[in-house]
């Protein structure tokens, strides 16, 4: 059984402004480590999957970045969408390529800007997953909650599969706060990361069940890869497949669903208030990047300084970024809305700051 790993690298990333920007999004920036998010997204695969059987989709204006990124990426294993269509577009994109090699290879669908702490534990978890897909399953991670968090999706767990894995209730949008504490207290309930793991042939018929209305341009693109006239029936079809995520379009309506609980140090790096799960502190909780950076009397902070000099001095719990020509004061219980920072430019069509 062959490990095709599908990097998902389409995203914009604005909650990291003003260090993420459109040419330099939040999977290319070093958050976690002194890599990149996709940097470290495809090492962490090294021994369970080969990088020549590895994917990256992403668009045309992170093509070129994209590949750097990934060391040894083969050109061909560059999927370029010519225009952005949402997760269930890209996966099926990435599904033909793989069944044109393999039809029954497994995809290792994973997003290209989340950290893993338990690097090893995560493998084990995938491996077992994998054996679960081979068997026609479709199966996604589910993450076991520590805290009633409102800001994931969650997967509610059924009864133990035969196959392996455990069967899926239901999908739940992200709760409010009670809601969420309800779903941690049932421990019914897992956190949706976004990862999943299926046959080639399996989600591929998925889509043909669930997404009828992709049929037609899929098989437009199946018998176009790997041939000279790929690029244009790309161009052609893949703008006018429906714009909807993989969970909508399949997950949530399929019935050969299954999941696995993971509890591998995980975190989705959603904002810069997240910066603290996946970068040690100092004995003030303060996470602080950058040789010019001073901090004093300060606590609970995140503080990333480019080349000039940046003192921050008696705040507690904020958020302070200097990204040279722009900076950023946020509390950080309001991180997730530096997104709005970014609406506020584009109004003001201040681009060069985007």
């Amino acid at each position: 059984m062959t490990l095709y790993p599908v990097i998902m690298a389409g995203g914009s990333g604005t909650r990291f402004w003003p260090l993420s920007r459109k040419a330099r999004p939040k999977q290319f920036l070093p958050l976690a480590s002194k890599n990149p998010l996709i940097t470290d997204t495809a090492a962490r695969l090294k021994g369970l999957a080969s990088v020549k059987d590895t994917f990256v989709v992403c668009g045309p204006q992170h093509a070129r970045e994209a590949a750097k990124r990934v060391k040894g990426l083969p050109r061909k294993n560059l999927l370029v969408e010519p225009v952005a269509r949402n997760t269930a577009p890209a996966i099926a994109l990435a599904a033909l390529h793989v069944a044109a090699r393999e039809p029954e290879g497994v995809l290792v669908v994973l997003p290209s800007d989340h950290h893993v702490a338990d690097v090893a534990g995560f493998k084990k978890t995938l491996a077992e997953a994998a054996r679960v897909a081979a068997k026609g399953h479709l199966v996604t991670l589910g993450i076991q909650p520590n805290r009633p968090e409102t800001g994931y999706g969650y997967i509610q767990v059924g009864e133990t599969l035969e196959g392996g894995g455990r069967g899926v209730k239901a999908f739940r949008e992200k709760p409010d706060a009670e809601t969420a504490r309800r779903y941690l207290e049932s421990g019914e309930y897992l956190w949706n990361a976004g990862i999943f793991l299926f046959r080639a042939d399996a989600i591929l018929e998925a889509f043909g069940k669930y997404m009828p209305e992709m049929k037609k341009g899929l098989e437009a693109l199946r018998k176009a890869v790997g041939r000279r006239t790929y690029p244009a029936v790309l161009k052609r079809v893949f703008p006018k497949l429906p714009s909807l995520s993989i969970d909508y379009g399949v997950m949530e309506k399929a019935d050969n669903i299954a999941v696995l609980p993971g509890d591998f140090g995980w975190s989705d790096v959603g904002s810069f208030a997240a910066i603290p799960e996946v970068r040690p502190s100092d004995e003030q909780g303060n996470v602080v990047s950058g040789k010019e950076a001073v901090v004093v009397d300060c606590q609970g902070c995140v503080v990333l300084a480019d080349k000039r000099p940046l003192a921050v001095v008696g705040l507690t719990d904020m958020v302070v970024v200097d990204a040279g020509d722009a900076v950023l004061v946020v509390p950080k219980d309001k991180s997730q809305d530096v997104r709005k920072v970014v609406e506020s430019l584009k109004a003001r069509k201040r681009e060069k700051y985007l």
